[in-house]
């Protein structure tokens, strides 16, 4: 029985959704969720078939983002962290008039290096879905590692990122494999590049799966977009720098408010 796991916290007047990484679940907006909490009532939800969302195979980007939207309140801000971003994205290029704001975190419309490109390589890509059959949990493990590579609160960073996933039941290895294969093909650089929706971008300086490369290229892409890079921080800035995360996202609920 497919069940999409979907929990509301907070009362503010603004509505926000937030859609996680792959391989993890909502439990890893734990340390910014009282913050968020007391400004936004705040929607947390684990794609489908991660987390607490059972019962779903491998998806398209499209089918996924239409699972999720299907449960949504009427209108919020969209956030999603690295392959949340595209999901994201893609609710917001599908259906605009029920996003106020996208937020896209350490993610990329096209995660694949491709030309003059920069993102990780598609045989990186092939790699991981290659061991996923051979290692599971290392896979997984190495994938989370790569996240905080490089900043000062690394290891801890990565125990965190680590003990999300294992608190709760792992992924199907099709679901990880389907969401490997939507990073290693999106590309939603062009039709982004038209959307007339407020769009913060916040990426990590240290992130080594998302370079720092690609915010000049997307600043010229999509002049209408708005881009911050937090000095200190790699993939999951929200863990390694929770104030001037959530700083962020209620100036950008007073701007648009």
């Amino acid at each position: 029985m497919k069940t999409l796991w979907w929990q509301t916290v907070g009362t503010g007047n603004c509505h926000l959704v937030l859609l996680h990484g792959w391989g993890l679940n909502a439990e890893v907006w734990n340390c910014i969720r009282e913050e968020l909490a007391s400004h936004f009532t705040l929607h947390l939800v684990d794609l489908p078939g991660f987390g607490r969302s059972r019962g779903y195979g491998a998806m398209s980007l499209d089918e996924m983002a239409q699972q999720v939207l299907d449960a949504a309140p009427p209108r919020a801000i969209w956030l999603g962290w690295s392959l949340g971003g595209l999901v994201a994205s893609r609710i917001a290029l599908n259906h605009p008039e029920r996003v106020q704001a996208l937020v896209t975190v350490a993610s990329s419309p096209c995660f694949s290096a491709r030309d003059a490109w920069p993102g990780i390589k598609p045989e990186v890509l092939a790699g991981f879905q290659q061991q996923l059959s051979d290692d599971f949990q290392r896979t997984v493990e190495r994938f989370l590692a790569l996240q905080t590579m490089g900043t000062d609160t690394a290891r801890q960073d990565a125990r965190t990122l680590k003990s999300t996933v294992l608190s709760l039941q792992m992924p199907e290895v099709a679901v990880l494999n389907g969401g490997l294969e939507i990073l290693k093909t999106a590309d939603l650089r062009e039709p982004l590049g038209a959307l007339a929706l407020p769009h913060l971008r916040i990426y990590g300086y240290l992130d080594g799966l998302v370079p720092r490369k690609v915010v000049p290229l997307l600043d010229a892409l999509w002049p209408q977009s708005e881009s911050m890079i937090i000095a200190k921080a790699a993939h999951a800035p929200f863990i390694s720098h929770p104030a001037e995360f959530c700083a962020a996202l209620v100036a950008l609920r007073q701007r648009i408010l």
